[in-house]
């Protein structure tokens, strides 16, 4: 079936009313109705949004197959331009600057509209017509409001109240179109968009990388080509890690991969060769691919400034009904959702530190949107684990570099693969030594050093059987590659101390001497020195680290073993430009929110030796029964201190002997000294 054809009915009914709005989008252009800065608004919206439209025509009728490499590029810009780092000064999607031009309250409903207009453009290439027809018809919406407030002389606060009310509703109505795509989006195999481009695609010609619709530079060029210049056998090598991970996930956690019929992979684009073969791959496992795309990041202040865009219409009807439409799409979807596996990423790094800006223009979330944004999260998650089972899914992660790495990237890419293939068998040995010892203790205290203020006590839970039984994962390379660190549910009561990291980035924002204090396994306090403002810094922990929760359990605990990759950072001064991903192998690391075995606490997992890990839940996890909306937090970010900020850890036993696992940044535990040859390397 041509892809086409899957939206041909809601396309067809979808239509007229395309027509119609386009001309009337046609029409705004060369009006002069409006005060001078709104009408240049609304010009330069609606000249975007013809452009996308003519794009759109070319799509239907396969013309866009034939632009050459140059107009490829030309038609990328104009989509894309005016949102990047050089030119969003004076872009309307910035916030700061739309409030500039309409005041606080119109330029972030404004700065809002236009960033929802800006979704055209994927709907115009995966040719929605449907999604596409209804954004549309908002912003002509919102330009009648306009032109009818000039004629009857609207008061502002009136004008406000019915804008505002048009998103409202928008946003509303619409549940009913986006949730059905966004979770068949996930699990239906039948939408084949990115897999034609992948699997039919001459990789040779450069053009295809714009068959998407997404941002492309010069990084996912340089990508696609150097990925051509490999032999197959090295394609094979990285396809292979990436779906035997997946493969060896579901062995591990003793899950039967054959009960399921569909993985859903996401990457980067730019690594298509890859890809193919990975679909190849999983087809001989049985398994279909749904796959999720993405291009290069267009600015990172511009996602910033946007992530609180829901403040503008969240309420408690809104969530009862975004929760009551996302249950009739699983609904709609749950013979798909039942064969569902999970994710396989494929992820990049290399991208170029950014100093983010809070901006008081940007819209942000009260106290009460916040409470109503988090039980939607806690509930969805409920709904998605009712059709998607925690205990019978999986997932994979793998992480190459981006040329913007730097004049190393080709090393480094070579690095990577080596790093992402260690032995298996050589780590499995070293950590299950690390493993016993841990085991027979019941807290670590870790202590930093050279500047960090790490003073902190973890405790383990109790061991009803020792021989069979473990509270430490050997985490080797399946579900989280590369391999490198064995890690455990921490016990709460008694976890207390000092988290400190002098320098840490996280989703592309950088945290100087970011602290967390924990007061039984839960965050009390917390700050940083991003800002000179105490309070600001306290905010950017809260809505980025917190995720607006009032605090979080200390969710994970572990020991990183994976020195080949820290010398690897060290050697190239690339440790800014890592994703957490390999970052956490490169140290002892401590995760706050849920458990690595959220909503999959019941299902029993082996280590390779055979003993159970039987610390799967915390005092959090445990309510999962009796007080679900009390169990998850729905979130779990790592937090790494580098072996150099390390002054030790010590595995501590009940008598209060103490045995050194890590003394001044090396391993000092018998049998583990051979990953010190790697840190002694870049010395």
């Amino acid at each position: 079936m041509d892809y086409r054809d899957i939206f041909k009915e809601d396309n067809e009914l979808a239509q007229e009313r395309y027509e119609l709005v386009t001309e009337r989008i046609r029409d705004i252009v060369t009006e002069k109705v409006l005060p001078d800065k709104l009408q240049k608004y609304f010009k330069m919206v609606s000249e975007f949004i013809i452009f996308v439209a003519d794009l759109f025509e070319d799509v239907k009728s396969g013309a866009v197959k034939d632009y050459s490499l140059e107009k490829c590029q030309s038609v990328n810009q104009r989509l894309n331009g005016d949102v990047l780092k050089e030119n969003y000064e004076t872009s309307f999607a910035n916030p700061a600057y739309a409030v500039n031009c309409f005041g606080m309250e119109e330029g972030q409903l404004l700065a809002f509209l236009y960033t929802e207009i800006r979704a055209i453009k994927s709907y115009a290439y995966e040719y929605r017509l449907l999604e596409l027809t209804s954004v549309l018809e908002l912003f002509v919406q919102i330009y009648n409001i306009y032109e009818q407030a000039q004629t009857d002389k609207t008061s502002k606060e009136a004008l406000y109240g019915e804008l505002k009310e048009a998103v409202y509703y928008y946003m509303s109505d619409y549940c009913d179109v986006k949730m059905p795509y966004r979770v068949r989006a996930m699990v239906d195999p039948s939408l084949t968009f990115a897999r034609d481009i992948i699997m039919n695609s001459d990789l040779t010609d450069m053009r295809y990388l714009y068959a998407y619709g997404v941002y492309v530079t010069e990084n996912e060029i340089k990508t696609a080509q150097f990925l051509n210049s490999l032999p197959q056998e090295d394609i094979n090598k990285m396809a292979d890690t990436y779906t035997e991970g997946y493969r060896r996930g579901f062995e591990n956690a003793g899950i039967d991969l054959s009960k399921k019929k569909t993985v859903d992979i996401r990457f980067e684009i730019g690594f298509e060769r890859v890809i193919r073969q990975a679909i190849l791959n999983f087809e001989k496992l049985g398994l279909k691919p749904v796959i999720r795309y993405s291009g290069a990041i267009l600015n990172v202040q511009y996602d910033f400034d946007h992530r609180f865009d829901e403040a503008l219409y969240i309420d408690k009807p809104f969530i009862e009904r975004k929760l009551a439409m996302l249950k009739v799409a699983y609904e709609n979807y749950k013979a798909e959702a039942a064969v569902y596996a999970g994710p396989a990423v494929l992820e990049t790094f290399g991208e170029e530190p950014q100093n983010l800006v809070s901006k008081p223009e940007s819209t942000s979330l009260n106290d009460k949107q916040r409470g109503l944004s988090l039980s939607y999260i806690s509930e969805a998650s409920r709904i998605v684990n009712e059709y998607i089972k925690g205990d019978e899914r999986s997932f994979t992660i793998i992480s190459f570099p981006s040329p913007q790495i730097g004049e190393n990237f080709e090393e480094i890419f070579r690095e990577t693969i080596k790093i992402n293939t260690l032995d298996y068998v050589m780590y499995k040995e070293i950590q299950q030594k690390l493993i016993d010892t841990l085991d027979s203790s019941v807290q670590a205290h870790i202590l930093g050093s050279n500047g960090n203020r790490t003073d902190l006590t973890v405790c383990f839970g109790e061991l009803a059987d020792a021989t069979k039984q473990t509270n430490f994962e050997n985490c080797l390379s399946d579900v989280n590659i590369p391999l490198g660190e064995v890690f455990t549910s921490p016990r709460l009561k008694g976890t207390n101390g000092i988290l400190h990291i002098s320098q840490i980035f996280i989703d592309q924002i950088e945290y100087k001497n970011l602290w967390l204090r924990f007061e039984n396994g839960i965050v009390a306090d917390y700050g940083c020195s991003v800002f000179e403002d105490e309070e600001a810094n306290r905010k950017l922990i809260q809505d980025n680290l917190l995720f607006n929760h009032k605090t979080l359990p200390m969710g994970e605990f572990a020991i990183g073993t994976n020195t080949v990759a820290y010398a690897m950072a060290k050697k190239y001064d690339i440790i800014s430009r890592l994703k957490i991903l390999i970052i956490e192998k490169m140290g002892p690391h401590f995760a706050i929110g849920d458990t690595c075995y959220s909503h999959a606490e019941d299902l029993k997992v082996y280590n390779p030796d055979g003993k159970e890990i039987v610390a799967r839940e915390n005092d959090f996890s445990r309510l999962r029964d009796s007080e679900p909306q009390k169990a998850y937090f729905n979130c779990h970010t790592d937090i790494t201190i580098p072996y150099d900020e390390l002054k030790g850890i010590w595995a501590v036993k009940a008598d209060g002997s103490r045995t050194p696992i890590i003394l001044d940044g090396r391993f000092v535990l018998p049998g583990t000294e051979s990953l010190n040859e790697a840190i002694e390397s870049v010395d």
